[in-house]
């Protein structure tokens, strides 16, 4: 049964405040006029709402905040108070645990908080540029408009990541069946061959040995490798989330060939559209440079701005120490000189952003049609060695009985 809070008026005029358990909204109001008090305010109380498990692990996406974005802007343009934004957003957020979040900060807010510090209290839930952006809004005055780049900001970063997704959908699943078949060829395919070959007293060959052998390990053994896998992976993970770890895959990324040119694309896709969002709404270019280094995904790249935000503060210009990051092309550190140079730094990198997240598309696109037959190959071949090595007994046998 869910819980109520109301606000009403006694007969002395007095406002009374408090919370009810109810079946509906009517049984709340029907208990307050019993009463003889005067209901100003009913409403759910979405904070005690139960939230189901599923919901306790589901994580705020890039998608929920690009469309909190846009609504938050929506009701600013209409006049909508901030308070009111929140308590609306609260209400109607279908994820119960985002919904309960928003309700802390409406909550915060109706204590004397600003906007912002209340986001900031927050920080494992929003992105630090959002938080650095809503403060900007809230200093000049001009939220509804950062509310309004903000949105656009997320909903194409929402787009590239749909898009990697998607493109990485086909590999994986042809992986999973992939190890599936041989799976199931190694377990009940395999064994039935095992005792007409053991009864035929034919020598088997080298490869059939391999199989038979990695066979029984897999049937008998299954549990081990189960866990076997699991510590693997969970230590990998680890791995990936320390410093060296993540350094690791920082350069793994520019060493293969197929995935370097695309992560340098999304990379400087995503280094311009954030940097443009910032100096446009009037963020100074080193703090800029600080926020952008903690969203290009990628810790040698990173440390990289971090330098240059170094080198930008001692008076020398942006394009020379992102060229010597030695990762963003040749385009995007000429586009950053013409813009310094124009004084017109923000819209020169909103244009190389859009340039250059059609060529993420182009990219993911011929990422996939590469990766397709690859793997085609690699199964074909790995099946294939299981086949060959369950028919060459089969041909030693039938050399024996002609014999």
């Amino acid at each position: 049964m869910p819980n109520y809070k109301y606000s009403a008026i006694d007969k002395s005029g007095k406002k009374i405040e408090g919370k009810h358990t109810a079946n509906s909204k009517e049984e709340v109001l029907l208990m307050l006029r019993q009463k003889n008090y005067y209901p100003t305010k009913v409403e759910e109380d979405i904070g005690s709402k139960e939230i189901r498990l599923s919901d306790m692990f589901r994580k705020i996406k890039t998608k929920d905040i690009a469309v909190f974005c846009r609504q938050f802007y929506t009701l600013l343009n209409a006049g909508v108070t901030i308070i009111n934004c929140l308590d609306i957003l609260r209400l109607q957020t279908e994820n119960k645990k985002f919904a309960k979040i928003i309700g802390n900060i409406h909550d915060d807010v109706q204590k004397g908080l600003t906007f912002s510090e209340g986001l900031k209290k927050q920080k494992d839930i929003f992105p630090d540029l959002l938080i650095n952006m809503i403060e900007a809004g809230e200093v000049s005055g001009n939220l509804d408009v950062i509310m309004e780049r903000m949105a656009v900001h997320y909903e194409k970063e929402n787009k590239i990541n749909n898009k990697i997704k998607g493109a990485m959908a086909y590999p994986m699943i042809l992986s999973i069946v992939a190890v599936g078949v041989i799976v199931f060829l190694l377990t009940f395919v395999m064994p039935t061959f095992v005792g007409m070959f053991e009864s035929s007293g034919v020598q088997l060959p080298l490869p059939t040995r391999i199989l038979l052998f990695i066979s029984e390990i897999i049937k008998n053994y299954w549990y081990i490798h189960l866990l076997t896998l699991t510590v693997i992976i969970y230590g990998i993970i680890k791995y990936m989330k320390s410093d060296r770890g993540k350094s690791f895959l920082g350069i793994i990324k520019f060493r293969i060939p197929i995935v370097k040119g695309l992560n340098q694309k999304i990379i400087t896709s995503r280094f311009t559209r954030t940097l443009s969002t910032l100096l446009s709404s009037g963020v100074p270019l080193i703090q800029s440079l600080e926020i952008v280094s903690k969203i290009v995904g990628n810790i040698i790249v990173e440390k990289g701005i971090l330098k240059a935000k170094e080198e930008v503060r001692k008076g020398i210009d942006l394009a020379t120490p992102i060229k010597n990051i030695g990762v963003f092309p040749p385009m995007a550190t000429s586009m950053i000189k013409i813009g310094e140079e124009s004084g017109s730094l923000d819209e020169i990198l909103e244009k190389t952003a859009n340039f250059y997240d059609e060529e993420v598309e182009t990219a993911l696109e011929q990422f996939t049609k590469l990766l397709e037959p690859l793997m085609i190959v690699v199964m074909a071949v790995v099946v294939g060695f299981i086949v060959i090595a369950m028919v060459l007994p089969m041909f030693d046998m039938m050399n024996t009985i002609e014999m």
